[in-house]
């Protein structure tokens, strides 16, 4: 009796295991919102916590989490004026050096892999507000512009030491009656808020301004001047702006994100206009645009109807690939967005891997978001 009990007991505590494990199975396994979602235990025999999930936004090539490490690579000594950051980032397309401005901080470079930053020349007006940073090559010389709001545009070598400084025109410079007339004003400001560079000129966005141009400067002799090429006005007409706000060059043409039209208009680099792009959403304060892994990247200034932030765009000029908003990753203190910029990094295996360095605006804020696997 006690062989037979015991067998009988044996098979009680398999079958009960066995309804268990399927229970447990069945609880593994559903469907949320119509999609059949796998939750896989980790090796420990737990399931994830929910630390270990990502948070991700956007859509299919282009989705992102945040990158918390290389985000916190922020140097501590710049914190107190993380909150001041007004400008953007720029890079050496050869050796992947970043540039940026920190107000009160200074002129920063970040290295190729995003983990050091260091501070750049001992000029104090390095530390004033840099709105817009271009770095490019100039006869051979590797060199920086920057766009100070009111102030100047600085044109310096990548050590720090500043070349030229160009202030507010006179109103005689320009091949433009519109511009001349403007600046000759005693009523007209400096609203300079970017800075490209395109076949040895500086074109330089005039759109904090009823003064709503695009300028160039020129070297000669090794000084820097303005030049007679100028274009736009305010307005509503092809080759007009509503606030020029972020300039670009690209493919021997020059694109202007015109902000409070939600727009990117491209331009020959004669200024003549080409085009706007299309599928961008309606509201959006475009600020900046840049280009990277065969899309152009570019941000809106605050967020849209019922999203946690502004969106950052993937498109290609006639197409919107993704719309990422940061929000979604619960990024603290990120909420307006002044610009991104797409970068890549080489991994330790050889990898390239995409990553988008984000200037927060109006509670200021650095974020870097990553590519997900």
């Amino acid at each position: 009796m006690k062989n037979k009990y015991s067998v009988f007991l044996t098979c009680a505590y398999i079958l009960l295991s066995q309804t268990i494990l399927m229970s447990q199975n069945e609880h593994n396994h559903f469907t949320h919102n119509g999609e059949h979602i796998n939750h896989e235990s980790n090796k420990s025999g737990f399931s994830k916590s929910p630390e270990e999930i990502k948070l991700v936004t956007g859509q299919g090539d282009f989705i992102f989490t945040w990158d918390e490490g290389l985000t916190s690579a922020f140097p501590n000594e710049a914190i107190q004026f993380e909150k001041k950051m007004h400008g953007g980032f720029n890079e050496d397309s050869e050796t992947g050096i970043v540039y940026t401005g920190i107000r009160g901080y200074g002129l920063c470079s970040i290295s190729p892999d995003l983990r050091k930053w260091k501070t750049i020349g001992v000029d104090e007006r390095l530390k004033d507000n840099i709105h817009g940073i271009v770095h490019f090559k100039h006869k051979g010389k590797k060199l920086l512009a920057i766009a100070q709001e009111g102030k100047r545009v600085l044109i310096l070598n990548t050590e720090g030491k500043i070349l030229s400084e160009i202030l507010k025109p006179t109103g005689n410079e320009f091949e433009f009656d519109l511009a001349n007339k403007f600046f000759s004003s005693k009523e007209s400001n400096f609203g300079v808020t970017d800075v490209t560079y395109l076949d040895d000129l500086i074109y330089v966005a005039h759109g904090y301004s009823e003064g709503d141009f695009i300028l160039t400067i020129e070297e000669k002799n090794g000084i820097w001047r303005w030049g007679n090429l100028a274009w736009g006005g305010k307005g509503d007409l092809p080759g007009q702006f509503q606030t020029a706000h972020g300039i670009y060059a690209h493919e021997n043409h020059i694109f202007v994100a015109s902000r409070a039209a939600g727009e990117v208009v491209k331009f020959t680099k004669n200024g003549q206009f080409v085009n706007i792009f299309n599928n961008i959403p309606k509201g959006s304060l475009v600020c900046n645009l840049s280009y990277k892994s065969e899309h152009y990247f570019m941000n809106a200034l605050q967020a849209i109807g019922d999203q946690k932030s502004a969106p950052i765009y993937v498109h290609t000029s006639n197409q919107l690939k993704s719309t990422i908003i940061p929000g979604d990753l619960e990024i603290p203190g990120l909420t307006n967005i002044h610009q991104v910029w797409p970068h890549i990094v080489i991994n330790s295996n050889g990898l390239k891997e995409l990553y988008l360095l984000v200037h927060g605006w109006n509670k200021g804020k650095y974020a870097v978001l990553k590519l997900a696997n």
